[in-house]
This record gives structure tokens, C-alpha cells and sequence, in this order.
């Protein structure tokens, strides 16, 4: 058995730090530009921002989207909504990514989400956005690609959110559980273990990351595990081999935990 379960943490960057919008292709006129780009295995697209909101969807390939709060991992038929001035940091896990980005106007539509988020990309979705890159920049009123937007807005409205959200803490103790929790999701420590080798109180701890994170240290810790499985599944391993890399004690365990977090086992949630 081969311990392959990749590592989700990326670069850091200062919460004080302000980055420039990234220049060029979130440019130009109408209500919506589309963009398409081809990454290779494991490429890193590097902390930026966009002054238009962001739909970022993989036509091809799983990509983990990172920001000051916290890390999406998004698998096929998911999309990540990025509000506009938002740091975020994209990499390709483990397999090329083909990926598909609508950059829309901040006042398109009232009910766009304000916050990151993963969403579930229904077909007809899908069909939209892969249509949408022929769209022009700033289409006619009326015409066969002004329509096309605003279906493409109706649908976005109101896009059903998906539990793949790992919140991250800041507090310096915390963040020493987290950043190796997330380097090595197999890790068995108990909160009283890190309690013991941080010199704080296992209570401190915990208090600790339900303050920054709305979640216990059991739930967060189970968050890194699903997150790290999504990936790997979605690239064609096996569950027994991801069961196992992730310090289950037996696949049905893994399966369970699944299905608990996402309402279906492995196999269906991939298939539909």
C-alpha cells in the first residue's frame, strides 16, 4: 500500500497583504467575459485577484482553490464561485486541469453570492458555460448571445452549495494542528496528544477551533479527510486505497463517513 494521499497545503499569504487585481482577463465590457485555459498536472496558478466575480469549473480535472479563510477542493460537476477581490491561489491535483471561467460584472445580478463557495453544476449548467466561450464581449440587446447570458445568470442565481469548504484558523497553536493535519490527513494525534506537545490545555484547544473555524476539531479533522479523498477518487483511485491511506481501519468505515458527509457513497456520488 502506497501512502499517496497528496498534500493540500499551498504558499502562504499575509492576511495583511493586498494584492493587485490580475490585469487582462477579466477586462472588457458586457456583463459577463469567458475564458478558457489548459494547466498541466499540478500546476499552480499563484495568489491573485479579479475585479469581476469569478465561476471557475474544470471541464477536465479536480483543482483546489485557496484563500485567507480556507480551501475549496473541487471535483468534477462542482464549480467555485469567487467573489471579486478575493485572494485566491488554483492548483491542479494530480492530473491536467481544463478549466472554464466566467468573470462577471459586480452588479450583473443582486442575488450573486457575496462569499467563496463550491456549487454544483447541473448539465444544462455545464452546457452554458462550455457555450459561452464563443459568446462576444458585449453582445446586442436581444440577440441569440444576450439571451444566452442572462439564462446563464438565472442559473447561476441561487446555486445549490456544496459541503466542500475547509475553514482554516489563524491562531498560531491551531495552525500548527491544521497545517500537519492538512500535510498528512492519516495523522492519528488526539487533541489531548497535541495538547501535551503545543503546552496547552486540551479544552484551550478545542475552544480554539470552534472560535475560528464553527467547527470541533473532530468535525474539522474529518473535513481534511473527505477533501483529501475527493481528490484522489476523482482522479481514478481506488476507495480500499484511499480508505487505507487515510488511517481507516477498513473500507466500509471510509464509505460510511462518505455518505454521512455527502448523502451518497463514493461510487454513486461520482456516477451522478
Amino acid at each position: 500500500m502506497t501512502k499517496n494521499i497528496s498534500k493540500v497545503t499551498t504558499s502562504i499569504l499575509s492576511p495583511d497583504m493586498v494584492l493587485p487585481p490580475l490585469k487582462g482577463v477579466d477586462q472588457g465590457p458586457g456583463l459577463i467575459i469567458a475564458r478558457s485555459r489548459e494547466c498541466p498536472a499540478d500546476h499552480v496558478i499563484d495568489w491573485h485577484t479579479h475585479e469581476r466575480a469569478q465561476l471557475l469549473y474544470a471541464v477536465q480535472g479536480v483543482m483546489r482553490v485557496t484563500t485567507l479563510e480556507g480551501v475549496w477542493v473541487v471535483p468534477p460537476q462542482r464549480a467555485v464561485w469567487i467573489p471579486p477581490g478575493t485572494s485566491h491561489h488554483v492548483k491542479a491535483q494530480g492530473t491536467p486541469l481544463s478549466l472554464r471561467s466566467l468573470y462577471i460584472a459586480i452588479d450583473a445580478r443582486p442575488g450573486l453570492p457575496d462569499v467563496c463557495c463550491v456549487v454544483t453544476v447541473a448539465p444544462l449548467l455545464r452546457e452554458l458555460i462550455l457555450a459561452s466561450m464563443d459568446i462576444i464581449a458585449d453582445p446586442v440587446p436581444e440577440s441569440a448571445d444576450a439571451r444566452l447570458v442572462h439564462v446563464l445568470l438565472d442559473q447561476i442565481e441561487g446555486l445549490p452549495i456544496a459541503p466542500l469548504h475547509l475553514p482554516m484558523t489563524h491562531d498560531r497553536k491551531t495552525k500548527i494542528i491544521a497545517n500537519t493535519l492538512i500535510d498528512d490527513p492519516a495523522d492519528t494525534r488526539t487533541l489531548d496528544d497535541w495538547a501535551v506537545e503545543l503546552g496547552a490545555s486540551k479544552k484551550t484547544l478545542a475552544r480554539l477551533f470552534m472560535r475560528e473555524t464553527d467547527m470541533t476539531f473532530g468535525q474539522w479533522r474529518q473535513q481534511v479527510k473527505l477533501l483529501a479523498a475527493l481528490a484522489h477518487l476523482a482522479r481514478g483511485d481506488s476507495v480500499t486505497d484511499v480508505a487505507f491511506d487515510l488511517g481507516y481501519a477498513s473500507q466500509s468505515a471510509f464509505i460510511a463517513m462518505f455518505r454521512r458527509a455527502l448523502g451518497k457513497t463514493p461510487g454513486r456520488y461520482f456516477q451522478e
